[in-house]
């Protein structure tokens, strides 16, 4: 992996975990995710139209089928990963679902887009998703607690944070065959793909005007923190896919469990912060080895 490859995927799982923790305090459902949508949309304006300027009028259908696709994948992922907030702890759910993404994502990529990866590479795969299962409980996810709650609690963490993996590698590998292989602007698939994701998600505010706009008063200073910085996030890992393999770029974007178990763990104060240190150490030496092999 190009050391530039790399240095964008650091900063993206940086602003990564920024907006996932802002996204947890939020406590919010689909209508945030439509809050964050419509945020996005506004601060974004100017560089989306910028980027799609003399670009999209020479669009055929399969560029339009891909954005629809991402779309609709991003916003499952969205939904299904802020319920899972709801329901259970970020050091369980973002763990999970970041640890199983990456997994799926390299895994398609080499079986379906034909990359191939080195020994080493694959060492740091498994140190990346070895590292994520440590953050998110190690042996204590496989055990029952002994308060039920609490492993009602985990086990819904698990379920999602699965879930939300299946998701990423699904959007993951179709992102990166749009902008590896059909040579589509990074910032053209988010931003376009955004639209998507303000048409399925508009009838959960619609339904409830009233109960909608109290959800705004409440969320707006976390979906404007949400809204501005998680593209930025995202189109660094695209552009990253552009002169790196999907396979080595998927993992390593999990350097972002190394920010979010420091931070988010002393924020929210969940789970075992030595074995979360140690898992993080383990992430960062898979990704050295992503970088190398």
């Amino acid at each position: 992996m190009p050391l530039s490859a790399l240095a964008l995927v650091i900063l993206a799982g940086l602003i990564h975990a920024s907006w996932n923790i802002a996204a947890k305090k939020a406590g919010g459902d689909a209508r945030f995710a439509f809050f964050t949508s419509v945020v996005l949309m506004w601060i974004w304006a100017p560089v989306g139209l910028w980027a799609a300027w003399g670009v999209v009028p020479g669009w055929g259908w399969r560029e339009w089928a891909v954005i629809a696709l991402s779309g609709v994948l991003h916003v499952l992922y969205y939904v299904v990963l802020l319920r899972g907030y709801r329901k259970a702890d970020l050091t369980v759910v973002y763990p999970l679902a970041r640890g199983s993404g990456p997994l799926l994502s390299s895994l398609f990529a080499i079986m379906l887009l034909g990359e191939q990866i080195s020994a080493l590479g694959l060492f740091g795969i498994v140190g990346v998703v070895g590292g994520v299962f440590l953050i998110a409980g190690g042996p204590g996810l496989l055990r029952a607690a002994h308060d039920p709650a609490q492993r009602q609690r985990v086990h819904k963490g698990m379920v999602y944070g699965l879930l939300s993996g299946a998701f990423i590698a699904s959007y993951t590998v179709v992102d990166g065959y749009a902008v590896k292989f059909m040579l589509m602007s990074p910032i053209l698939v988010d931003y376009l793909g955004n639209f998507v994701r303000l048409a399925l998600l508009a009838p959960t505010v619609l339904r409830d005007r009233p109960a909608a706009r109290l959800l705004w008063i409440q969320q707006w200073k976390y979906a404007l923190l949400v809204g501005a910085i998680s593209p930025v996030s995202y189109v660094l890992v695209l552009y990253a896919m552009q002169v790196a393999p999907l396979s080595h770029v998927a993992p390593a974007r999990e350097v972002s469990m190394l920010f979010a178990a420091l931070i988010g763990g002393h924020l929210l104060g969940e789970g075992d912060r030595l074995q979360r240190a140690f898992g993080a150490a383990l992430i960062g030496l898979g990704v050295m080895a992503l970088a190398l092999g």
